[in-house]
């Protein structure tokens, strides 16, 4: 009588993973360019703001960039815990996609920053906490992706990054507190009034539009994830049947040999 496979054994196959997200995929696909484009048509009705004027819509790119830039590295971080403890199949696969999508949510966080800085706060660029921790992010994520190119096999690449993406992990808090602990030029918590959670601390005229992207690209970076993931797949089974070919043809060739 065959056993049943566990939870974790069944949504760790790539077979059903690659099954199941062909399905999701053009759903998703559709759902993220119709959010999308809602957003960004909120975005540019919302009135202007009495003192920032026009800058203040970069505000719908800037700040969900940020937050799912944090956000990607925790996956990461949560795929190596997975890789590292359990060995699941996917976990490493998982962390490694993540890597060049998140490097570019924080780099257009970082860049729409710099934007949104130069008139509020004269210049583009300040050594300010918040500013230097998120810059701290990148460089993490620039290490990750260049482990994964310097390692030829998947399983030492994966460690070795996993072990830097946990390490890396601790910035994550630095960054979500830097305004509290730290007296920075940035501002504290836009959204959420930092005495009252449940007060926004943005106009109502802004929350549909802000909410609305934060959704768009939060379903942005689900969806290129797991097209990226099943780009990974299918990339290793044509590396794995390639070397299989290779032994077929060497252990072929050396039957050959012993035949003669």
């Amino acid at each position: 009588m065959s056993q049943q496979p566990s939870f974790i054994e069944k949504y760790a196959n790539p077979t059903f993973f690659m099954n199941l997200s062909g399905k999701i995929v053009p759903w998703l696909t559709a759902l993220t360019v119709a959010l999308l484009s809602l957003g960004l048509y909120f975005s540019m009705t919302v009135p202007d703001d009495y003192q920032q004027m026009g800058t203040v819509k970069i505000m719908f790119v800037h700040v969900p960039m940020s937050i799912l830039a944090m956000g990607a590295y925790a996956m990461i971080a949560i795929s190596s815990i997975g890789s590292l403890v359990w060995r699941h199949p996917l976990a490493d696969v998982s962390a490694k996609v993540m890597v060049p999508i998140g490097m570019a949510f924080c780099f257009l966080a970082l860049v729409t920053g710099s934007i949104w800085g130069r008139p509020m706060w004269g210049t583009y660029w300040v050594w300010d906490a918040r500013l230097t921790s998120m810059l701290i992010l990148l460089f993490l994520y620039m290490g990750l992706f260049a482990i994964w190119q310097a390692f030829e096999e998947p399983s030492r690449a994966g460690r070795a990054a996993a072990i830097l993406a946990l390490v890396g992990s601790i910035n994550l808090p630095i960054i979500k507190y830097s305004v509290i602990w730290w007296n920075t030029l940035h501002q504290t918590a836009s959204v959420l009034d930092a005495a009252k959670i449940t007060k926004p601390a943005l106009d109502k005229a802004y929350l549909p539009a802000f909410f609305t992207m934060l959704i768009a690209f939060s379903l942005l970076l689900v969806l290129l994830h797991m097209k990226a993931m099943r780009a990974e797949i299918l990339r290793r089974r044509v590396q794995a049947r390639r070397m299989r070919q290779v032994e077929q043809a060497g252990s072929s060739a050396t039957a050959h040999m012993v035949t003669n």
